[in-house]
């Protein structure tokens, strides 16, 4: 509505679209809504059309904000990151199948990494918990297999590597 006929507007707009959406650090949907928001805001004040960005601002603001108040596409359980120590004689392809089965929802190994010269394997897997389960237990129960070496269970990290 705002860019009209005008096809050097249209083109300029869909490659600051492109450069915004490809360049950065990937995000959740919800930051790429708000890119794609500011962006339309922005460019409805830059043509001159303040009043249309003020109503579609508010408006979207408005719907922005009932949806986060209703919860709404909101996940039930955030994704952790586990990552486990292995000695290198472990054969680590299905070694913790069963306690994953027992524990998590959905598992995904994401990095192997050798440690100590090669002496150890460092396994990071993206797992989402079952509702009611005991922590404790689960990590106990990995303790068992990987001979009492390093567990760790906390939140997922975003994109620890990226470069700007």
């Amino acid at each position: 509505m705002l860019i009209g006929s005008d096809v050097a507007r249209a083109i300029s707009l869909g490659g600051v679209f492109a450069l915004v959406r490809f360049r950065s650090v990937p995000g959740n949907s919800k930051d790429i809504v708000n890119v794609f928001f500011a962006m339309a805001t922005g460019l409805a004040c830059g043509m001159g059309s303040v009043l249309f960005a003020s109503v579609f601002c508010i408006g979207v603001g408005i719907i922005y904000f009932a949806f986060s108040r209703l919860g709404y596409a909101l996940q039930k359980t955030q994704p952790k990151q586990l990552k486990i120590t292995i000695p290198e004689n472990l054969n680590y392809q299905g070694a913790f199948d069963d306690l994953f089965e027992e524990y998590t929802k959905s598992v995904i190994l994401e990095k192997v990494k050798t440690t100590n010269l090669g002496t150890l394997y460092e396994l990071t897997y993206s797992v989402e918990l079952k509702e009611d389960i005991n922590e404790k237990l689960f990590i106990d129960s990995l303790r068992c297999r990987n001979g009492n070496l390093n567990i760790v269970l906390g939140i997922k990290e975003e994109n620890p590597n990226m470069a700007f």
